[in-house]
């Protein structure tokens, strides 16, 4: 069992208020309780915390029903603070459901089953009432969005559960300090999920860039604005990452040779993609994968033999030059049009070298002025090219100080990533809760504007039972789940985020300001962020940050 599995025992400090029915005590967001039976686990009690407003805070109530199964509803009230209230719409949560998932394996092609199963509590769904089943611990896991507009002050909520007309009421407190965060549009960490619309077709059954398919398409991707995403996930080229994930990306351009021997590509997918994206509020850049794709294997339509082909060609060939040139052209063109040229990037993940100057050549020659992204090693040949750069987790010490201010003041974008190969900081369905929130603070220790995944969405088969892939760690492929369902790791991964944006207001004011004890102090509290120390005191370390940060 991988060792973030194993449920640590905290010391008892909680009191359960029972009735013939059901038991309720307060949990933390720290751990996942397993639907194990109740005698095997305790924990610690976390009923209050404090938040700016604009901020969202995370609760974990534990319900156990005793000796049968039973349908068991609960319901959130307004928190009250003298006169002011927050009101009730603005608490969402449910009970934390259990998914397939196995343990740290790294990279590399296997049975899904070949490392077993594991259950973790990870799914946070909206079914209501949900039938528990006996003798388990059960996580219904809240979310408090505090309005930009609250007036400060302590806020006293409530939490009813209910089941066959007996009913337990749970009180807890939000601190509201004179603090606000910025709307997530506005926040400064540079979020870099990659979407798939494709799976999104797939799960709910809907024909591909269909209205049905936008309209099932924009919760998710608002959920992604919520967390300040930055960045629209677009594809130039069929299977760009040769067809790696259950649902494959296909290409949102037309390529098609005309009878003649003349090139035409059409935008149309293209173009409705990104504006639906860009009025979901994620419109600072569009990555455009890519030039350099797993497979060195081009599909485009052929007129003549009214027929799809391939195009086989590497970087540094005369016939990869040609191919892609027109199509630079034309695309460079199309943008300027769409007003929409200085936000797109040229992208491509994990490329060699001597391929990423090749196709870089081919850019600036054919379409001058484009942007280029990359997420992969780091290269100092090519490093000027870059404006947005993201270093593997193994690979991000090569961001010296004074890279990252040059880079900064030239507007370019430093960032990290990390996927199959790193165990710690991740998004595993297996990884310890306060790992995914450490995942920004670990950002902001290095001196970075953020942070890149692969795999915002790009589902298993069975998603909301079965996280494991043939290829990498249960999880790994998506963070949220159909129906825009949350997931512990995500809700902790967005707290992470809004960490790091408090921490950047409170050292821009205090330097501003000239307040050396408070900046200081700020930069002491930085120090504790230790990645070497995440495996056994993520928890511990990403706790004391946010509690010391919130007395600023």
């Amino acid at each position: 069992m991988c060792k973030k599995l194993i449920i640590t025992s905290f010391a008892i400090f909680f009191t359960i208020l029972a009735t013939a029915q059901i038991k309720v005590a307060w949990g933390n967001t720290d751990t996942r309780y397993p639907r194990s039976n109740t005698k095997e686990i305790s924990m610690t009690a976390v009923n209050s915390t404090t938040a700016w407003r604009g901020e969202r805070v995370n609760f974990q109530l534990l319900v156990t029903c005793n000796n049968t199964n039973q349908m068991v509803e609960y319901s959130f009230g307004d928190l009250k603070c003298g006169k002011h209230t927050i009101s009730s719409s603005n608490v969402v949560g449910g009970f934390v459901q259990d998914i397939i998932t196995d343990y740290f394996t790294g990279c590399g092609k296997h049975a899904v089953d070949a490392y077993g199963e594991e259950l973790s509590a990870d799914k946070i769904t909206d079914t209501n009432p949900t039938e528990l089943g006996a003798d388990t611990y059960n996580g219904l896991w809240f979310t408090v969005a505090v309005p930009a507009d609250a007036q400060p002050g302590n806020y006293k909520g409530t939490v009813t559960i209910s089941s066959n007309g007996e009913s337990n009421t749970m009180r807890y407190t939000v601190k509201v300090l004179n603090r606000t965060l910025p709307a997530p549009k506005d926040w400064k960490f540079h979020l870099d999920l990659w979407q798939n619309p494709y799976a999104v077709a797939r799960v709910h059954g809907v024909e591909l860039w269909s209205a049905e398919h936008f309209h099932k398409l924009r919760p998710y991707m608002m959920k992604l604005a919520s967390a300040g995403q930055k960045a629209i996930t677009a594809t130039l080229i069929d299977r760009p990452w040769d067809g790696q994930t259950h649902d494959p990306f296909g290409s949102m351009v037309t390529w098609m040779r005309k009878a003649d021997g003349s090139w035409y590509y059409d935008f149309t997918i293209f173009d409705k993609w990104v504006q639906f994206m860009m009025d979901c509020g994620i419109d600072k850049e569009i990555t455009c994968f890519s030039m350099i794709p797993w497979k060195l294997s081009f599909r485009y339509y052929d007129q003549a033999t009214d027929s799809h082909k391939y195009m086989q060609c590497a970087p540094g060939e005369k016939a990869y030059e040609l191919f892609w040139g027109g199509m630079l052209q034309a695309f460079a063109q199309h943008l300027k049009e769409k007003g929409w040229f200085e936000k797109t990037f040229i992208s491509m993940d994990e490329r060699s070298l001597p391929q990423m100057q090749a196709a870089i050549a081919v850019i600036k020659k054919y379409a001058p002025g484009m942007k280029i992204s990359m997420a992969g090693n780091y290269h100092p040949e090519i490093e000027a090219d870059i404006t947005d750069y993201c270093l593997d987790i193994f690979a991000y010490t090569a961001y010296t100080p004074e890279l990252l201010a040059r880079r900064r003041s030239e507007g370019k974008v430093s960032t990290y990533y990390t996927c199959c190969s790193a165990e710690y900081p991740n998004l595993f369905t297996f990884t310890a809760p306060a790992d995914a929130e450490f995942i920004a603070l670990e950002a902001l220790a290095k001196d970075l504007d953020g942070y890149l995944r692969w795999a915002y969405n790009s589902w298993t088969v069975e998603p909301e039972k079965d996280s494991r892939y043939t290829a990498w760690p249960a999880g790994d492929t998506y963070v949220i789940y159909p129906h825009s369902i949350s997931s512990v790791r995500w809700e902790r991964f967005v707290q992470g985020i809004q960490q790091f944006e408090k921490y950047k207001i409170l050292l821009a004011e205090a330097t501003e300001n000239g307040n050396k004890q408070t900046v200081k102090g700020l930069e002491k509290l930085l120090q504790s962020i230790d990645v070497k120390k995440i495996e056994e005191q993520s928890a511990k370390m990403v706790n004391n940050f946010r509690n010391k940060l919130n007395k600023y």
